[in-house]
């Protein structure tokens, strides 16, 4: 349920001037693919994390949550890296960056709320930034392209908060539309919408959180990030992405280790897979976009090494009640599946994971719909 005006008064003492919203998101396949160069797909989630917000001429911005206690408030001017902590530290990180780069903000009054599933790799802070953003921009009349604003959301989460993070979750917040799955080429830095929408075809796109101890720990995606640079300067490629997939036999012979042979292996086949989706999405085939979702959870699991029992019971029983491709997305370690089903089996497809997980002794998990939305935008 929204936040009312009434809500807003209540903590502000003041009545909000409009709302904006920014969407989680979901990368349909491209895993690990991002630090590499490569190409990601992902799609903006109809769930968003909501900014209600009003000005102030005080030059001081006062935040609240809709799941936290109490009101936060600083100043503008005194904004440096570490000096806002905790859930604020988001908000305090956009304003710190759109000051920085000389948009003339100006103090606000900023009510969020969320319905996005908090530890589920959705990417709730990319979405926390960037509607933070187009508010106190919004809130002012000021102009700013899209995809500059994801690039600002990125260095606020890297500089500010510390978080060292890749650009496919702020571009698919401010960037997606609906309909549509955003191709994002890294290393071209360029983007395009390509044609997805599962329902219109009689399909589902199902997104189960599994809600497994989430075990993205620091030292294992540092250590895969570690390989794939190691591989890539023993090939003399900048980039894992300079790799042809025609080209990835005689690289793998050239590499001794044979850990980082299959790292490189996941990350070649894996751009590749991305480029076939986008092949089949484009002749509106969706049905045969599922065989490699399946294949990148294979690489992922076995090449890559970053799936947990959870995820991999999840798609394996997916698969077997009748999902046409299913697969791990997000970091690894913990967070979600998606499935891709006839629309009329994915209640099957769901209880069989559900019931899979309670004989697993699981904790059970939840699910949400994942219809391709639009990216960042005002909503009152």
């Amino acid at each position: 349920m929204s936040l009312t005006v009434s809500d807003f008064r209540e903590v502000f003492g003041v009545a909000p001037e409009g709302s904006w919203r920014a969407p989680g998101r979901v990368n349909l396949i491209g895993e690990h693919t991002d630090y590499n160069d490569g190409l990601v797909l992902p799609i903006a989630l109809p769930n968003r994390i909501l900014v209600t917000a009003s000005s102030r001429d005080d030059g001081r911005i006062a935040v609240a949550s809709s799941g936290q206690p109490g009101v936060i408030e600083f100043a503008i001017d005194e904004l440096a890296p570490g000096s806002v902590g905790d859930w604020a530290a988001y908000p305090a990180g956009a304003a710190w960056v759109l000051r920085e780069s000389g948009y003339a903000i100006g103090g606000a009054n900023l009510l969020f709320e969320s319905d996005l599933p908090s530890g589920a790799g959705l990417s709730s802070s990319a979405a926390l930034l960037c509607a933070t953003s187009v508010a106190l921009l919004g809130l002012r009349d000021l102009e700013a392209d899209p995809a500059e604003v994801a690039r600002l959301a990125q260095k606020a989460e890297n500089q500010y908060v510390g978080a060292p993070v890749g650009l496919m979750d702020q571009m698919a917040s401010m960037c997606c539309t609906e309909g549509h799955a955003l191709y994002f080429d890294i290393r071209a830095m360029s983007t395009g919408q390509i044609p997805f929408d599962p329902a219109a075809d009689g399909l589902a796109l199902l997104v189960v959180d599994v809600k497994a101890p989430h075990r993205h720990v620091d030292g294992e995606y540092a250590a895969r990030r570690k390989s794939c640079e190691q591989a890539a300067a023993e090939l003399g490629v900048p980039a894992l992405r300079s790799i042809g997939y025609d080209d990835l036999d005689d690289a793998l012979s050239r590499l001794g280790d044979d850990v980082v042979r299959r790292r490189v292996r996941h990350v070649v086949t894996e751009i590749r897979r991305v480029e076939e989706a986008v092949e089949l999405m484009r002749a509106g085939r969706l049905r045969d976009v599922g065989p490699l979702f399946t294949a990148s959870h294979v690489s992922l699991r076995d090449d890559f090494e970053i799936t947990v029992p959870e995820l991999d019971v999840a798609v394996d029983t997916a698969l077997e009640a009748g999902a046409l491709g299913a697969r791990m997305t997000g970091g690894g370690f913990g967070g979600c599946i998606i499935a891709l089903t006839e629309a009329d089996q994915a209640d099957a497809v769901l209880s069989a994971i559900e019931k899979a997980f309670a004989e697993h002794g699981f904790n059970a998990p939840s699910s949400l719909a994942a219809s391709p939305s639009a990216g960042a935008s005002r909503v009152g």
